[in-house]
């Protein structure tokens, strides 16, 4: 044991990388994509670069959670938090350059594609 420390370290610092790998790797596998999305309202924001933009939806019980949809342009906003706020589930959007997007969101089970409900939101940016 006393003649191979070096030997030691490194198979402590080996499994140590593979543990981390392990849980990395099971971190980045995604949810499924939302799939099509019934029709619900639409609400139009207009904003400046740089500002916040916050979008409520209504918090829905057994096991329901909101999903952002589909893809929006980042350099038009980009989301920067998401908080339970009394009845509601509030997304934070800053408004990083001109131009305009359409931010949907699913309500799925979960992390499924079948959506429940949808919110879709057209963000204006000046």
């Amino acid at each position: 044991m006393f003649q191979y420390p070096g030997r030691m370290v490194m198979l402590v610092a080996t499994a140590t990388a593979l543990t981390f790998s392990a849980v990395a790797g099971a971190s980045l596998k995604t949810a499924p994509p939302v799939g099509p999305l019934p029709s619900g309202p639409t609400s139009t924001i207009e904003t400046q670069t740089g500002q916040l933009v916050a979008v409520a939806l209504p918090r829905r019980s057994e096991g329901r959670v909101w999903r952002v949809a589909r893809a929006f342009d980042a350099k038009v906003v980009q989301q920067v938090s998401e908080a339970d706020v009394g009845a509601s589930v509030v997304v934070v959007f800053r408004a990083t350059g001109k131009g305009t997007v359409t931010i949907s969101f699913g309500l799925t089970r979960g992390e499924t594609a079948k959506a429940y409900e949808s919110r879709r939101f057209t963000v204006r940016v000046r």
